[in-house]
């Protein structure tokens, strides 16, 4: 099709424009427009009375694809995955009271992990609200501790800039979620539709100096540095700065650990990673951080699963902290060299700085001390030609997708065996639940994943207790022809709290045991989708490449040893260098 000339295009464009200010439309035709306007695609939501008029817009909008999810959790999750694994703003639906109230695990993970996200819900009418009536919740009440605002729209004049000033909140400074309530009349009265092409949010100011002073301080730190460590977190991925992370990493023969949500911002294939640390991360990362002289952390929190005792973190360490959220710089761990802003901008100012200094700093004694640790404490499980090592099976879908897949997790010791055993050389590969960790988080994200990237493999890894907190989302799997790959690593057990149980209180296994659990082939079935129990080593790689080989979606149940435990483990609250399983 032959593009028009650029004035025929901007008299075309001017006439639209006024034909959308003079004539009026519903609150939830403006609302679909100004979805529209934001560059959405897709929205994961479930209808119900206060969002009738919503989809009976949608019934009739042809730009937007609805993915209709058997529960709102389902919804925000996907919502979530849909944007960790795009960067773009995930979009998700619910009608009022329960409908809304179902989202707020979903929000509140967003928000921990910094996601952008915006969720929608419909609200009883103005004039009944605040009254009890039916399905009626304060959602914008109840959800404020967890976004970075929430609306509630009274005028439906509003409706369409406060749609544009949602999507600007998500995205833009930290990411996060945010909430839009609409009252149900506000749908259906009429107005045109005005979609402001400025903002100017009062009181909502985003840092885009970085401090040069600061800039310097770090880089001459760097330089000084006979034992450094760069620490690599969700900011990082988050603002698309690996490129700079590398740079910064192999110009100066930095090693490089990262936190949970850090994985894939560098290569776990480099010789310079030590890969995860903390709780579950391995000897050489947490030694390394114990012995650093100098930690960059690089878009991280410096939380409790990664710090431990923190009278003991980094103490020989002078620290420089980087991240876009001055509130972050400080709170966990003292930064001695402070910088506020953007991570990809700050390491670019960074590394211009460096590449004008003539020296570099020998860290050839710290470099062999860590290939030392590396090659004294691999990761490593005891083999079986009999059980099932739950090790072995992440250890297989690398191999079997050749470390190109997308990876979902739920929450447990499957996410720990991922983190540690699945190698990723991009960002966004790993979708995973950190800061709160949501149990039932990743079959709905790996539906948000495969939506996203619908001609790549995905993989959600789970825990037989976990697989069965949002199952019914195999439905919407079914109905959408999604080939989700699910592998479950099935030990009758909630394995992470047995774990704990088995360490910590004296084998006291109280309650962990999933006796009377359903079996997973005939659930696939159930729902028209692929089933395959695997109980022998020698089946794990087959029933593997049957699965990523089928346009289906397969559900996996791999039998493994109930007894594995994830090690190395440092004990809560314990020092980063008291590590168990060693």
């Amino acid at each position: 099709m032959t593009s028009l000339p650029l004035k025929q295009r901007e008299k075309m464009l001017h006439e639209v424009s006024q034909e959308l200010h003079t004539n009026e439309f519903t609150g939830a035709e403006i609302l679909l427009k100004a979805l529209e306007a934001e560059g959405v695609k897709v929205i994961f939501g479930y209808p119900g009375g206060a969002v009738l008029p919503i989809y009976d817009a949608l019934y009739k909008n042809k730009n937007i694809t609805h993915i209709l999810t058997r529960h709102e959790q389902g919804a925000v999750h996907a919502a979530d995955g849909y944007a960790r694994s795009t960067g773009k703003p995930g979009v998700c639906i619910a009608t009022s009271g329960p409908g809304a109230t179902n989202l707020v695990t979903g929000i509140a993970n967003a928000y921990m992990d910094s996601i952008p996200l915006v969720a929608i819900t419909g609200q009883v009418a103005l004039a009944a609200l605040g009254r009890d009536s039916f399905q009626e919740a304060d959602i914008t009440g109840i959800t404020t501790p967890i976004t970075k605002y929430s609306y509630l729209v009274k005028d439906v004049k509003d409706l369409a800039r406060v749609v544009h000033e949602a999507f600007h909140i998500a995205t833009t400074g930290r990411p996060g979620p945010v909430l839009i309530d609409i009252p149900k009349d506000i749908t259906t009265k009429k107005a045109s539709f005005n979609y402001p092409p400025e903002l100017d949010l009062q009181g909502y100011r985003i840092n885009n100096v970085i401090n040069a002073t600061q800039i310097g301080k770090a880089a001459q730190a760097m330089l000084e540095a006979k034992q450094p460590l760069i620490f690599v977190g969700g900011g990082a991925v988050a603002s698309g700065a690996a490129e700079e992370v590398t740079s910064l990493a192999q110009m100066l023969s930095f090693p490089v650990t990262y936190s949970l949500m850090g994985k894939g911002a560098f290569t776990d294939n480099d010789e310079l990673c030590l890969g995860m640390v903390g709780m579950h991360g391995t000897v050489s990362a947490n030694y390394a951080m114990w012995e650093a002289d100098l930690v960059i952390g690089i878009g991280v929190r410096f939380d409790d699963r990664v710090t431990g005792d923190l009278s003991t973190f980094a103490k020989n360490a002078t620290v420089i902290h980087i991240d876009i959220d001055p509130a972050e710089l400080g709170k966990n761990v003292y930064a001695h060299i402070p910088i506020a802003g953007d991570v990809k901008q700050v390491l670019r100012e960074l590394l211009k700085v460096l590449k004008a200094k003539s020296v570099k700093p020998d860290l050839k004694p710290w470099l062999e001390k860590i290939a030392g640790w590396k090659k004294e404490f691999p990761l490593r499980y005891e083999k079986s030609d009999r059980l099932i090592k739950p090790q072995f099976v992440i250890q297989q879908i690398y191999e079997v997708t050749k470390g190109e897949a997308f990876i979902c997790t739920e929450v447990g010791q499957h996410q720990m065996w991922t983190a540690q055993y699945y190698a990723l050389s991009e960002p966004r590969r790993f979708i995973s639940s950190g800061g709160l960790g949501t149990m039932g988080f990743g079959l709905p994200a790996a539906m948000g994943v495969q939506i996203a990237h619908p001609d790549k493999i995905v993989f959600n890894i789970a825990g037989d207790g976990s697989i069965q907190m949002n199952s019914q989302e195999f439905a919407t799997i079914a109905q959408n022809k999604l080939p989700i790959n699910v592998a479950i690593l099935n030990n009758h057990n909630l394995g992470m709290v047995r774990q704990w149980q088995e360490l910590f209180f004296e084998e006291r296994y109280s309650h962990t045991n999933m006796s009377g659990q359903p079996d997973f082939v005939k659930l696939a079935e159930a729902y028209g989708l692929k089933g395959l129990r695997i109980t022998r080593p020698e089946d794990v790689r087959p029933a593997l490449e049957e699965a990523v080989a089928s346009p289906s979606c397969y559900i996996l149940d791999f039998h493994v040893d109930d007894t594995e435990n994830v090690f190395p483990m440092v004990p809560a609250g314990a020092s980063i260098n008291n590590i168990l399983g060693r």
